[in-house]
């Protein structure tokens, strides 16, 4: 993995190379960002960077013997944990399933704890950073290092650790000389006080709908408008953007333009046709579709303090929330517009009957653009 694979997260990028490059780099490291924002890609591209022979400024040279042992995760001084589950005989524990994990990575580099619970076929089971694991961590991590560099330790998921992790406090506070530990959480309130008191935090923000919409184009030769509104609706996660590629078929934004067409002409047969079409359609895609608008819809809120906000838009969806933006549809009116579309959602997540839902949602923003209270 090469930081040029990363999505977005440059500011991040920027700040560990600065530290690697100042010789400040610290020897126990906690990235955290939410899910889909990239904590295990970013913490891969760093081990290759790390371990490359041939190094840039900005990057790992992607050829050298250690890029092609860690980019594969076959790096002998690569030390890897991440949650897993008690096999049928023997204890949870990393290396009896690291090479699904290979496999698991070079699949889906995004993939959530979730995924590669399922992928091991959990099931069920919870994953778990056991104690024997961490002393195995210990034991691995005095040993002298097999090519004479540095060892690094990559745990994915330290908040899978429980109160065992303070096993690992003298490891982190003290590890063996060119030893870097690298720590990759969702939420750091899961993880032991005494560990991340005992690390450095590098936090990535949400991924930039054009940094998403970009990775679409290029690495999944998505088409550059579709792309640009999965961007949107991705809410800063590219985990996300890939799960709603799969399932936004088309287009979204003639619909969504048709749709408000009806409502502020008060066209009852165009409010119809809308919901008779989108009922037709899948659940995830009817999801996605709402999800778009109430993006739209905080655009068109944005528009109000800072009109430059639409330039990240396509065209056609730039003019469409400039002119929601000038109408007279109150900052409450947006809120109870993108509660209103909220509720559909839930309700269709629920397996209501979403012509009736979908019907009935056009309605009431109907009467809330008019200014209108909403019949119960």
């Amino acid at each position: 993995m090469l930081f040029s694979n990363v999505v977005g997260q440059q500011l991040a990028k920027n700040g560990l190379l600065k530290m690697w490059h100042n010789n400040v780099f610290p020897h126990a490291l906690l990235i955290v960002g939410a899910e889909g924002t990239g904590g295990l890609p970013m913490a891969l591209a760093l081990a290759q960077y790390i371990f490359c022979e041939n190094k840039t400024e900005t990057d790992a040279c992607g050829y050298c013997a250690g890029c092609s042992k860690a980019s594969k995760l076959e790096h002998a001084d690569l030390h890897l944990s991440f949650p897993s589950i008690t096999p049928k005989s023997g204890k949870a524990m990393s290396r009896l399933y690291i090479q699904e994990f290979r496999e698991f990575v070079k699949q889906s580099p995004y993939g959530t704890t979730y995924d590669w619970l399922q992928h091991i076929n959990a099931e069920n089971k919870q994953g778990n950073i056991t104690a024997e694991e961490c002393r195995e961590i210990i034991e691995s991590l005095n040993l002298k290092s097999y090519e004479g560099g540095k060892k690094v330790l990559l745990m994915w998921r330290p908040e899978y650790l429980g109160r065992e992790g303070n096993i690992l406090l003298k490891l982190i506070e003290e590890p063996p000389a060119d030893t870097i530990l690298i720590l990759i959480a969702e939420n750091t309130e899961d993880i032991l006080p005494t560990i991340r008191s005992r690390t450095q935090d590098i936090k990535l923000a949400p991924i930039g709908a054009t940094d998403i919409a970009d990775a679409l184009v290029t690495r999944m030769d998505t088409e550059p408008r579709r792309a640009a509104q999965i961007g949107h609706i991705a809410m800063g996660s590219y985990t996300e953007a890939l799960r709603l590629l799969r399932h936004t078929e088309n287009d979204l934004f003639p619909d969504v333009r048709n749709l408000f067409n009806s409502i502020f002409t008060k066209d009852g047969l165009g409010i119809g046709r809308f919901a008779d079409e989108w009922s037709k359609a899948g659940r995830e895609q009817q999801k996605n579709f709402l999800h778009y608008i109430i993006q739209l819809l905080e655009q068109a809120v944005r528009v109000r303090y800072r009109p430059d906000v639409v330039k990240e838009l396509p065209d056609a969806e730039a003019q469409f929330v400039q002119k929601l933006a000038a109408t007279k549809i109150t900052f409450e009116g947006f809120g109870l517009m993108s509660q209103a579309i909220s509720d559909t959602i839930f309700y269709i997540e629920r397996n209501a009957h979403s012509k009736t839902q979908l019907h009935a949602m056009a309605i009431r923003l109907q009467y809330i653009i008019k200014g209108q209270p909403v019949p119960a």
